[in-house]
């Protein structure tokens, strides 16, 4: 004789005997209770993570923006060197006499002898 019999502990208790166990009594939290879980680790994740990147994301912007000629600068690939010219999309970097590289403006990431304006993620 199981639990699942019709007969186990009399004729009127059975399968609805077991069923009836498992629903909760009384009434359950309202949904804003329950949601309220979700919504604080959503604002923890974005002040801690998404508000700086953005703000990191903004100064790098500005900073490529306003980069000028005959500025010095560091790559990251640990070039130093003097812009020569700018474009949209590349900047022309003399690393020593009659040596000219063209990166990608993203590639500059400071001025010599200053930090880095984004400094690598301590992961």
């Amino acid at each position: 004789m199981t639990f699942f019999d019709p007969g186990f502990g009399g004729a009127a208790v059975g399968i609805p005997w077991l069923l009836a166990m498992g629903t909760p009594s009384g009434g359950a939290p309202s949904a804003w209770v329950q949601l309220m879980p979700f919504v604080l680790v959503v604002g923890i994740f974005y002040f801690v993570i998404l508000l700086p990147m953005k703000r990191r994301q903004q100064k790098v912007t500005t900073f490529l923006a306003a980069l000028k000629v005959g500025e010095k600068v560091v790559t990251s690939g640990g070039l130093y060197g003097t812009i020569t010219r700018l474009s949209d999309q590349t900047v022309q970097v003399q690393v020593a006499d009659k040596v000219r590289v063209e990166m990608s403006r993203n590639a500059v990431v400071g001025y010599q002898g200053q930090e880095p304006v984004a400094p690598e993620s301590q992961s």
